[in-house]
């Protein structure tokens, strides 16, 4: 009764978490698809307390109480500008969670082998199975009593690729976490040997699995897990902050197959279902996002991307600043407005400012799009989400490749908050770290307006042509200030 339950309650799981899925990918959908990812979770944690092997409920119920409040704290004190670094963090604990499950079914494994190997002289296979049952076995090592010695060896296989997968999630998300809170340089960092540290890591990893499977003990695994931890921590730091959005989806897709690696470990189909769609998905994005980027999917996975073959172009000219009064009067002129929403728009908070100018250019019949770049921001979707929170409309924000061929015919290009996306280096400068990246050609608009804090170089560090062209004006200040003094001044 507990098993059919446990399953079907897993396969209603499984469903919500498909639809959960695919509804994200609209933002009108998005919300309803929150909730089917909400009831799923709900409903697989309720079969797995109720189901085979379930027991120890209080100190279950104490740790998901605790978990609830600390994520319902977590959730109220982060802003949305600290959204992308959140999710690093929620991705290490996936992580770290692996790696401690995987210990643990090491540790029961141990146990059941001794039990079993004590009652070898006296019993057959079945009377040892029983013997272990009348033990009171429960869960997963219940599993293990009925378990061959072949399929032991392939279930040591996934236990171990569950610790490494999880262990390389954990300190790379760390890692990410750092760059994107700034507390970590955002530059990419490598120690000397670069690559070859990371081969040689990995191919004593599989040395290490190849001794586990010939009986080493636990030395094996801990030695594995270290050696994962490093990986994880060098790879992520070799990645300059200019591409941590497709980091960012990429320790998803990591943190999705260490829980599948887990699962199979366990027997628990579920975890193994969720892990695939979140390692697949995570996959699926950061290939179409890498594309987006003009990167190697490979060299991404590798850690080995932002490098240049030489000096990076000087840029010529100056930086040339106009006030509130000219950018008004540029807006009131225009026809066609372009704005290019970034990163410094979520620091600023300006999205409802913004909304509200979008609000009065439309009321004067004037043409107004929003141009969102597939990496603006510091996590994939970043800026649809704040726009959406602003009300603006969703038919007038649209994709690079839906505009870019517009800017020729645009008035007035605002940009706020970004850079990278709308630098004409990467084709322009083949040594700059984004050449061939697919850029907003902004440049091309007959007026373009940069509302940025100072002269710096931003998060990543990569100096910028386009505000030093001739028909670009740096409109310095702190965006939502900035925006908002502009707002009285629209006729």
């Amino acid at each position: 009764m507990e098993t059919g339950f446990s399953t079907a309650a897993y396969v209603v799981s499984a469903v919500l978490f498909i639809l959960s899925l695919g509804g994200l990918s609209g933002q009108e959908s998005a919300k309803r698809a929150v909730w089917y990812g909400i009831v799923g979770m709900a409903l697989a944690v309720v079969a797995t307390l109720i189901g085979p092997g379930s027991g120890l409920w209080l100190i279950s119920v104490v740790m998901i109480a605790a978990g609830g409040i600390i994520g319902w704290f977590v959730a109220n004190r982060v802003q949305m500008t600290e959204m992308p670094q959140l999710v690093a963090a929620m991705h290490s604990l996936v992580g770290l969670a692996a790696v401690f499950v995987g210990y643990n079914a090491y540790l029961e494994m141990a146990n059941v082998m001794a039990l079993k190997a004590s009652l070898s002289g006296t019993l057959n296979e079945a009377g040892i199975a029983a013997a272990l049952h009348e033990r009171g076995l429960r869960g997963f090592a219940a599993l293990l009593a009925h378990k061959t010695p072949v399929e032991l060896s392939i279930l040591r296989v996934e236990l171990f690729l569950g610790v490494f997968i999880g262990a390389v999630t954990f300190t790379g998300s760390v890692v990410a976490f750092g760059k994107l809170a700034g507390k970590l340089s955002s530059k990419a960092e490598k120690l000397p040997g670069g690559h070859m540290l990371n081969a040689g890591a990995a191919i004593g990893s599989v040395l290490l699995l190849i001794a586990f499977l010939n009986g080493a003990g636990v030395w094996a695994l801990l030695l594995m897990t270290l050696l994962a931890f490093f990986i994880g921590y060098h790879l992520i730091m070799g990645i300059g902050g200019a591409d941590m959005p497709v980091v960012v989806s990429m320790l998803n897709s990591y943190s999705g197959w260490a829980a599948a690696a887990i699962g199979f470990s366990l027997g628990n189909d579920l975890l193994i279902v969720t892990g695939a769609l979140v390692g697949s998905s995570g996959a699926i994005l950061s290939y179409i996002m890498c594309k987006a980027m003009n990167r190697s999917f490979v060299s991404v996975i590798l850690g080995g991307f932002g490098n240049t073959t030489g000096p990076a172009m000087e840029v010529e000219g100056e930086q040339i600043a106009i006030d509130a009064d000219g950018v008004a009067a540029a807006l009131n002129e225009a026809d066609s407005v372009v704005i290019v929403p970034g990163y410094g728009m979520a620091v600023a908070q300006a999205q409802q400012a913004v909304s509200e100018l979008t609000r009065k250019l439309r009321a004067q019949g004037k043409t107004v799009r929003f141009a969102i770049h597939p990496v603006a921001g510091r996590l994939p979707g970043h800026m649809n989400v704040l726009l959406a929170e602003a009300k603006v409309p969703y038919d007038i924000v649209l994709e690079m490749d839906e505009i870019n061929d517009d800017f020729p015919e645009t008035d007035v290009v605002i940009v706020i908050g970004s850079n990278d996306i709308v630098n004409p280096a990467a084709q322009e400068d083949p040594n700059s770290p984004i050449a061939g990246m697919p850029v907003l050609e902004v440049w091309k608009a007959k007026q373009v307006f940069v509302s940025k804090r100072g002269q710096g170089t931003g998060y990543s560090g990569i100096e910028n042509p386009l505000f030093y062209k001739e028909n670009t004006r740096m409109f310095y200040g702190d965006a939502k200030e900035s925006v908002n003094t502009l707002l009285p001044m629209i006729d």
